[in-house]
């Protein structure tokens, strides 16, 4: 008989074909086509009224067919038939295409099940296309998977009934422990897997998706805390100076409350005895940087040295150059970036290996083997979202568990933090520097574009220089969206003539970009026409204006960002959002943006509006498992119930040794598919 763990092709009618087939879908075992969930059901249980229907959702019409059914040809071939239909309340008509089995069938006087969405057209109710089946078929809700090339659903709920049926006779392992499933009222796993996928009414499916999303949640967030757990158990190097009140004298100005508490929290780890792995996340302009340089004076002083990495090597030209501003003598700051002068890179690895380094700032060049650290005690990551987790592995390793920092200028949801970072420590800065004005924001549409040029032409007569940022790089047929290339032209050549304006976009040559970039932080570059790529870039404190156009077709926390990309200096700043948008989503998301400029209050929209999002970046790949079932932006509050139940079940056994926690601690293991490290001593 078929194991959990066996091919896929241990099920009968599963052969090399079809095995090729699920393989599209991620299905390799039993037991990931157990965990290949519905995406959606047909809900033949529950019947209503053709004029109670609702607007555009497919629902399940009982009627009679109350007249002829008339066929006729169509012009681009095939045969479509309709017939006039009555579920005792209201007249519709069915209409089918190419059907003429089915049609065939809808003989008057009989009664059918019709499975579709109905629309009301000048004629009356109508239902195009819809499934038919007899009465019997009532009470029967369908599950609708996921298919690709050759595998339709049919075909997946005849092998998904023979996985099913492997536990007719064999017991189904319970993973949650049967005093936090009566505590939490959640049923057996026998009945969520069954009635997930062949649900024997509505209330069995919301009781079934209810378990399997706690499973999910509940698995994560033990391998979250054993992660956790194991760190807080290692040793870590102790702290031995504290500078954070010599640094900040050296200030030409005052630390916000917050920048004085993330410090703070950074200190107490590193002098606990134990690595340090705090996540600090703040708006755009918070102050990461000085946090950093103060930890970082610390550290140095305490005899260690640090790493800095950052992705991209304009970025860490910049911040290396702020750290040698800011820390002066105390600490010698080299960059390490790709493309160095070879002079200029063996002087910077020999003083990284020999320790005359105290801070070592710089690209994925840190992570190459060349790179060897005498005594790497503190690693700092900026801009988190764009370093996988097996990058900063890679630069951690090369010390001894370092002490691991990492900032974002994201700032991301309480409860979306706890679930990505539930492993680590988090501080918020919540406070923007004192004399940084807020950006103005406006939303408009492209009739009055002219006016926005006009407003470009201004600011550059001024002094000043602008960013106009675009959806796309290039033209592309399968979308009218605004270009860079082109809306550079047209500047160039038209409104802005005679004003310096440069392109910028990820697929031009690296040295190109960092040229560009250069030229625009320098001044002799006015006006910057880009894509996203300027979301992640250098401070230019004179760039006063952002510009974006199609501001629709982006999410609220990127908007979000490339609006920080202004309002860095002492002039006041300005971002216009141009979009002629039309859906209510777009709508309250251009909305949301002109309402304030708190990138927290604005994270919270996102996340309502869109889920998780672009959130999850690089952090989970390689490292978080995909959520099959769960979705973020819905089961917040079933998270938070998954979360206190694995911190009672690890409290009473931390690396789920007993006996009875073997299946769950294998199943932990195996979601985070980390060689079996997670719960380890």
């Amino acid at each position: 008989m078929a194991g959990l763990t066996d091919s896929i092709t241990a099920l009968a009618g599963v052969g090399s074909r079809r095995a090729e087939q699920y393989a599209h879908l991620g299905v390799f075992t039993v037991s990931e086509l157990l965990r290949l969930y519905p995406r959606t059901y047909e809900d033949w249980s529950v019947q209503v009224a053709v004029s109670e229907a609702p607007a555009g959702a497919p629902c399940c019409v009982r009627a009679q067919i109350v007249g002829e059914v008339q066929k006729r040809p169509m012009q681009k071939g095939g045969m479509m038939y309709s017939c006039a239909a009555s579920d005792g309340r209201g007249h519709f008509t069915v209409t089918l295409f190419n059907a003429g089995y089915t049609a065939a069938r809808l003989r008057t006087g009989e009664t059918f099940l019709f499975y579709g969405a109905v629309t009301r057209t000048r004629g009356g109710f109508q239902m195009f296309a819809p499934q038919v089946r007899t009465p019997d078929a009532g009470g029967y809700i369908r599950p609708i998977y996921p298919q690709t090339a050759g595998l339709g659903t049919h075909v997946i709920e005849r092998h998904m009934k023979a996985a099913l049926s492997l536990f007719d006779k064999a017991p189904l392992t319970e993973l949650l422990p049967e005093e936090e499933r009566e505590r939490l009222g959640l049923c057996t796993a026998r009945f969520a897997l069954y009635n997930i996928h062949f649900p024997e009414g509505g209330e069995a499916l919301g009781r079934a998706r209810e378990r399997l999303i706690f499973d999910e949640l509940f698995l994560f967030e033990l391998g979250l805390l054993g992660r956790r757990a194991q760190m807080r158990a290692a040793d870590g190097e102790r702290l031995t100076a504290d500078a954070s009140a010599e640094f900040e004298k050296k200030l030409p100005f005052a630390l916000t409350g917050a920048q004085k508490r993330a410090v703070a929290d950074g200190v107490r780890d590193m002098q606990s005895g134990k690595p340090m792995s705090r996540l600090i996340q703040g708006d755009v302009g918070s102050g990461k940087t000085a946090v950093a340089a103060s930890l970082l004076l610390s550290a140095v002083q305490s005899g260690w040295q640090c790493a800095f990495m950052v992705p991209t090597a304009l970025l860490a030209q910049q911040h290396a150059q702020t750290l040698r501003q800011m820390l002066g003598d105390s600490a010698r700051v080299v960059l390490l970036i790709g493309g160095l002068p070879a002079a200029e890179g063996r002087a910077a690895l020999t003083a990284i290996a020999d320790g005359s380094a105290d801070i070592v700032v710089g690209t994925h060049a840190l992570l190459t083997d060349a790179v060897r650290f005498l005594n790497l005690q503190l690693v700092i990551t900026d801009e988190q979202h764009r370093f996988g987790v097996q990058q900063r592995t890679i630069l951690a390793e090369k010390g001894v568990r370092p002490h691991l920092l990492i900032m974002s200028a994201t700032p991301i949801p309480r409860t979306l933090a706890m679930f990505l970072f539930g492993d680590m420590d988090v501080s918020v800065l919540n406070e923007l520097p004192a004399g940084r004005q807020p950006v103005k924001t406006f939303a408009v549409g492209t009739a009055l574009r002219e006016r926005v040029y006009a407003y470009i032409r201004k600011k550059v007569a001024a002094g000043q220089q602008v960013y106009v940022v675009c959806p796309l790089v290039e033209k592309s047929e399968e979308s009218d969206a605004v270009d860079a290339v082109s809306y550079y032209e047209k500047l160039k050549n038209g409104a802005l003539r005679g004003i310096p304006v440069a392109l910028l976009h990820g697929q031009m040559p690296a040295k190109e970009k960092e040229a560009t970039m250069a030229a625009f932080a320098a001044g002799k570059v006015k006006v910057l026409v880009a894509t996203v790529v300027i979301e992640v870039g250098v401070d230019v404190p004179n760039a006063t204006l952002m510009v974006i156009e199609d501001a629709d077709r982006f999410g609220l926390s990127q908007l979000h960002q490339l609006r920080g990309r202004v309002g860095r200096g002492k002039d006041a700043s300005d971002c216009v959002l141009i979009s002629d948008a039309v859906g209510e989503e777009a709508k309250r998301r251009l909305a949301t943006m002109c309402a304030t400029a708190d990138g927290f209050r604005i994270a919270e929209a996102d996340f309502r509006m869109r889920g998780p999002g672009d959130f999850f970046g690089d952090r989970q790949h390689g490292a978080l498992p995909q959520m099959r079932i769960a979705r973020l932006s819905r089961d917040m509050g079933t998270l938070k119930a998954a979360r206190a139940a694995a911190e009672r079940v690890l409290g009473n056994d931390p690396h789920l040794q007993h006996a009875e926690n073997a299946a769950l601690r294998a199943a932990v293991e195996t979601l985070f598919e980390n060689g079996g490290d997670t719960l380890s001593d």
